[in-house]
């Protein structure tokens, strides 16, 4: 135990909480920025077990913030190729490398034997769809954003209210990493404070980061914290699906245009674009799949089909074709 021993020496964990870390299950969905800091940090800790679900390849213009990864990797898989970095840190810890796309039909096997998640996605359809499943487990999740210098991290679902709880609403704009830059010492300090807070839960150290979110303004240099820890649940919710969730009745509205999609995701759909929908007579009796790339559009739309009474909806984030 000579590896953990300057963690060891805290009272609040000595050789009882390292066996507890020992003997851990996580799930890390997202081996990009985030993950690139959070999991090393996971892995020195000596965190027993980590499955880490990830789809990418190492790509050139990522690596200023996923430093988990080198030049003579591009065009690896990333789950692949922090497995092999995280076993050459500490050949301990047992690292299942999942190089699969997250969709809500996945979650039940990714969540299974797993006592945390931590989301590294930095993707609202993945935040919602994992905080949906963990809130029905009763599973902590710790989630983290980040757009060019501004971030934050929470803890949410276990013993705290869920994400929705808290962001019932998707944002109206659809920036991200890709769109609109960000900066590699921002993420990698959001990284840090997820390893913190999913060893503070799995330590179960008090106070609880499960319902704390932390905002971080690298601008101008300004850090707040609230707890939501009495927020209460949305009443009426509209899941994220992915297509094999897809039922044979449903009425699948795409959202992108012909341009955007040449393809939709299923037979059959119809394609209507957002402005479209106010002139639209859905079907009552049917589930209305609402489809776009982020999730956002489809989200908007949900919400003014609900507002006109519609209950049977359900959003499906394609991404672009």
């Amino acid at each position: 135990m000579d590896r953990y021993q300057r963690q060891m020496m805290l009272p609040e964990i000595g050789p009882q909480g390292q066996q507890k870390l020992r003997a851990a299950r996580v799930l890390v969905v997202g081996a990009g920025g985030l993950g690139a800091t959070l999991l090393p940090q996971l892995v020195g800790a000596g965190v027993g077990y980590l499955r880490v679900c990830d789809d990418d390849h190492v790509a050139l213009h990522n690596l200023h913030r996923q430093t988990l990864f080198t030049e003579q990797e591009l065009g690896q898989p990333k789950v692949i190729c922090a497995q092999r970095a995280l076993r050459e840190r500490n050949s301990e810890v047992q690292i299942d490398a999942v190089p699969w796309a997250v969709g809500a039909s996945r979650l039940p096997t990714l969540l299974t034997a797993i006592d945390l998640v931590i989301d590294a996605a930095d993707n609202f359809a993945v935040t919602y769809a994992l905080s949906d499943a963990c809130y029905r487990a009763g599973i902590p999740l710790i989630s983290a954003s980040v757009l060019g210098r501004h971030g934050y991290v929470g803890g949410f679902c276990g013993s705290a209210p869920s994400y929705r709880a808290v962001f019932p609403a998707l944002p109206r704009t659809a920036a991200t990493c890709n769109t609109a830059g960000v900066m590699g010492p921002a993420v990698a300090t959001l990284g840090a404070m997820q390893a913190q807070m999913a060893l503070s839960v799995l330590l179960a150290l008090a106070p609880s980061p499960l319902g704390c979110v932390i905002n971080c303004d690298f601008v101008n240099w300004h850090f707040s914290a609230f707890r939501f820890d009495g927020a209460e649940e949305p009443i009426q919710t509209v899941p994220f699906i992915d297509v094999p969730l897809l039922r044979v009745d449903d009425c699948v509205v795409e959202l992108r245009s012909e341009a955007e999609a040449p393809v939709s995701v299923t037979d059959g759909a119809i394609r209507l674009l957002p402005q479209a929908l106010d002139a639209w007579q859905p079907p009552s009796a049917r589930r209305i799949v609402l489809v776009c790339a982020s999730g956002m559009r489809a989200a908007q739309a949900a919400s003014a089909l609900a507002r006109r009474g519609h209950t049977q909806l359900a959003i499906l984030a394609a991404g672009r074709a």
